[in-house]
Order: structure tokens, then C-alpha cells, then sequence
């Protein structure tokens, strides 16, 4: 398969240019400073961005205003169609098909080479006129950002204690010339592993890394129980592309960085260190988050002193529009997987197929597709409800349909709801339960009742046919035909 050939970002690239409207690259000049977002935003964005956005291609900018010698990179991730071909998965089977890698891992290695690709360049922090601002040009989403961000940026960190690593994606804000601050949501093992560090009276060394193959960044964004604290994440990349990554030693800490990485941040976690995220511009905002609206500004996070900077020649610098349908790949694929793995384990066969919908920015909305077999399967679906709720703590509502329900097509799944589906009769309300701090309606302010941050009423929707009513239920069937001789020439 032309995907055995991807181990890197360059590679992937390479494969996608093969396919029409899936890449695109322009030489016209572009200002990362929320322009790039905004133009993005029409062009392929897509997710719970304010419209009028859409699906379109993943575009490279050749031409970032004051940055001769480093192109931008954004959507790569965003469709999943796209990220099918760069998986060699099914479309709709992609949830299936990371389930599957999670299930046959391969660990990562560390490479001895004299100049590994991530290091072709370097630039360390005592180095004249060393400045993150003007080496790596980190885009802002909207003018109302706290600064420029790094919101692709894969931290590579290990636990003091047991010398186990961890990777995840976090929020990266760039507050001066050698500092980065780190929003950290809660229960996060990299955090964990700063506390750990911080107790012990020391700093935490990490690497962040850019621009590498689609499935190290989407491996990296499952969550425990299915990747537990000690699970390393890369080695679900391995399990996807059959072979391990490669990592290499850091210049400057005692890290790993991903050897085929476009560029790598290597840092010092401070000890004690704390900024307030819009220390620089006081907009009382972060950036656009994945609900869709500006997140606060946090104003107590921990600092990434950096260390050195290494790059590819030319490097790439991948980045994601906040709210947009990259971010929905990126946590919604993996959420299906251990969705689909968990129901799968307790009731085999029940479970055809889950989506973790984009208007819920891949975490707060699955629709679940059941197949209801006979009898005794009636009321399990509920169950295979429950259990998608233990298995992913961030998830907010699931709606659940027949196996004749397309659970990709909003439509059908309205239609599913408008028909099959009585409010009083088939809602079930779990509430008190934690869920997320960044849905704005997840807050005392929104309901005094609610008694924190990230607290919220776990919604199920059924709206499957009760079995004894199956046939009651039969949707009209139409002749299979080949329309192919009738259709237009732009169809």
C-alpha cells in the first residue's frame, strides 16, 4: 500500500498530492498573525467554526511574512477523508481500524545517528539574538489570542519516578524570546509528571514536536482507561504503520525527540514558575477552543523555559484552527476506538458502528449505531451507552440509532430522532457528572444548580426502535439501479 511508504510528515504530504482537492500550497504572501487562521477559516476549517466555513483541502503557505525559512502547514487532519488516505483505512471504519492498532502496539526506539532529520538545524538559547519569535513563526487563531500559539505541538515528557514517557497535544502559548507556557487539563499524565518533578525540586525536562506523521499525532490523543498512566502512545503509531518510532536523544536535556519530527522545542518545565496566559496583550482570552468560542485566559500556568530549537532544512511548522474538523479527527477517531473496543469486550455484536460527531468537537457528542438482534438485546443499548460514558469521561450527550440510520449523516440522524424517538419516553438524564470545563453551559453561571466547573448532565437519546416494532419501523426500499448512464457530467 502507497501508505507503507509514509514515516514522516514529508512523506505523507507526498502521498496526498496524489489525490485531488486534498492539498493545496500557495507562494502568496501570508501573515501568521490571525490572517492565516482567517483565511483557512473559508477555505477547509470546517468543525464548530462560526460560519460560513467548510471542508476543503489541507493548505501549505510557502510565503509567511517575516520568515524566509520555515512554511506553515494547516488542516492536514481535517476530513476523514483525508485522514483515511493517510491511515489506508476504510472512511467509515476508521474508529474499527484504531481500535485495532491500539490492540497490536509496537513500542518506539531510540536511533543513534550522527545528524538525525529533527536536527539538521539548531539553534540553542545562549546563542546571540536566540528568539522563538523569530525563529518559528506560531500563528494566532483570532486577534483576541493571548499571543501566538503552537497548537500542534506533540509534548514528549517522562514520569521522574519510573523513567516511563507520555506524550500529548496541549495548549502552547509563546510569552517571550525563551518561554512558553503550558495549559495542562486536568488529570493529564505529562502534568502528573511535572507534580512529581515540582515535589522533588526539579525542573521537568520535555520536548515539543512538529510536523510528523498523521498517525504518531493521532495515536498520541487517546486517553486513559484505554491508554492508561504508563501507556506510551507512540506505540500506537507503531501498531498503525507496522513499525516503530524513531526517537533520538535531545541536544540540550536529558529528552527524546521524534528523530523525523520538522522541528523540535526542547525545554526545562520551571519549578514554581507560574505567568498569567495574556500576560502580553491583557485580552482576558486564550484562543478559539474546540466548543467553539474564545477560551478564558488561564491566569496561573506553568512555564516551558526553552532550551535549544532544532529543524529540518526548510522546516514545515504544523498548526490546527482551533475549533475546527482536525481538532474533531484528532480526539474524535480515537474516542470511536474506545468506544467501539469497550462495547465491543462487553456486548459483543451489539455495537455496529460510533462517530464522535464534530459539533461536539469530537469529545461531547457520539451517535452510537445498534444493532438490536432479537429480544434480549432490547435495553442494551442504554447499557452500551453507560459504558461509552465510563470509557470516555469528556463526553456530554450520545445519541443512539438503528443499524439503518446513517450515523455520519446528520439528516438521518435528525430523521431518526423526528420518528423514532419520543422526548418524555426515551431521554435519560445522568446528572452531577463531571464532564468538561471548557462547554461554557458546564458552569454555576449557566445554572446555579450545577455545582462546578466542568459538571454537567449526561444525556442519552434513544432512538433506536423498540425490537418488537422492528417492522413497523421499515423504511421504504427503492429499486437498486445503476444511475450511472442518466447522470450529468459535473455529478
Amino acid at each position: 500500500m502507497e501508505v507503507d511508504k509514509i514515516n514522516d510528515l514529508r512523506s505523507a504530504l507526498e502521498i496526498l498530492k496524489q489525490y485531488k482537492k486534498q492539498f493545496h500550497e500557495t507562494n502568496v504572501e501570508i501573515n501568521p498573525d490571525a490572517d492565516l487562521a482567517g483565511v483557512y477559516k473559508q477555505i477547509g476549517a470546517g468543525g464548530t467554526v462560526e460560519r460560513p466555513t467548510r471542508l476543503g483541502p489541507a493548505m501549505m503557505f510557502n510565503n509567511v511574512k517575516g520568515y524566509k525559512h520555515c512554511r506553515v502547514l494547516v488542516g492536514l487532519l481535517a476530513s476523514r477523508e483525508r485522514v483515511a488516505l493517510l491511515l489506508g483505512a476504510p472512511v467509515k471504519e476508521l474508529g474499527k481500524y484504531m481500535g485495532a492498532a491500539v490492540k497490536k502496539t509496537i513500542p518506539p526506539i531510540t536511533i543513534k545517528t550522527k545528524t538525525p532529520p529533527c536536527q539538521e538545524i539548531i539553534y540553542k538559547a545562549g546563542d546571540d539574538n536566540f528568539d522563538i519569535r523569530n525563529i518559528l513563526p506560531a500563528p494566532t487563531n483570532t486577534p483576541l489570542d493571548a499571543g501566538p500559539y503552537f497548537c500542534e505541538g506533540l509534548i514528549l515528557g517522562s514520569d521522574p519516578e519510573t523513567g516511563h514517557s507520555d506524550v500529548t497535544i496541549h495548549r502552547l502559548c509563546v510569552q517571550s524570546k525563551d518561554e512558553i507556557s503550558i495549559f495542562f487539563a486536568a488529570g493529564r499524565h505529562i502534568d502528573q509528571f511535572r507534580q512529581k518533578a515540582e515535589n522533588a525540586g526539579n525542573p521537568l525536562p520535555v520536548t515539543i514536536n512538529m510536523g510528523l506523521d498523521p498517525a504518531i499525532l493521532i495515536g498520541a490523543c487517546f486517553e486513559a482507561p484505554t491508554t492508561p498512566f504508563g501507556f506510551d502512545e507512540l506505540s500506537i503509531a507503531g501498531g498503525l504503520r507496522g513499525k516503530p518510532v524513531e526517537l533520538v536523544n535531545a541536544v540540550t536535556i536529558n529528552q527524546k525527540s521524534i528523530a523525523r519530527a520538522e522541528i523540535v522545542i526542547e525545554g526545562l518545565i520551571l519549578l514554581n514558575r507560574r505567568v498569567r496566559e495574556d500576560q502580553n496583550t491583557n485580552t482576558g482570552h486564550a484562543m478559539p477552543e474546540f466548543p467553539g468560542y474564545n477560551g478564558p485566559a488561564n491566569p496561573s500556568l506553568p512555564v516551558i523555559k526553552v532550551t535549544a530549537i532544532t529543524t529540518r532544512i526548510d522546516p514545515i511548522l504544523q498548526t490546527l484552527v482551533g475549533p475546527g474538523e482536525e481538532h474533531t479527527s484528532l480526539a474524535g477517531i480515537p474516542t470511536e476506538a474506545s468506544i467501539f473496543n469497550a462495547v465491543e469486550l462487553a456486548l459483543p455484536g451489539l455495537l455496529k458502528n460510533v462517530y464522535a460527531h464534530t459539533a461536539g468537537g469530537g469529545k461531547f457528542l457520539s451517535i452510537m449505531q445498534i444493532n438490536k438482534r432479537n429480544a434480549t438485546d432490547q435495553g442494551r443499548e442504554r447499557q452500551a451507552a453507560l459504558i461509552a460514558f465510563a470509557v470516555y469521561s469528556e463526553l456530554k450527550h450520545i445519541i443512539l440509532v438503528d443499524e439503518d440510520v446513517d450515523l455520519f449523516d446528520s439528516d438521518d440522524v435528525l430523521w431518526a430522532m423526528t420518528t423514532r424517538y419520543q422526548g418524555d419516553k426515551n431521554t435519560i438524564f445522568i446528572p452531577g457528572v463531571h464532564c468538561h470545563q471548557l462547554d461554557p453551559s458546564q458552569d454555576p453561571a449557566f445554572d446555579p444548580r450545577i455545582t462546578g466547573p466542568g459538571i454537567t448532565t449526561k444525556t442519552i437519546f434513544d432512538c433506536t426502535v423498540p425490537f418488537h416494532l422492528k417492522e413497523m419501523f421499515t423504511r421504504a426500499k427503492f429499486k437498486d439501479i445503476d444511475a450511472t448512464p442518466y447522470l450529468p457530467e459535473w455529478y
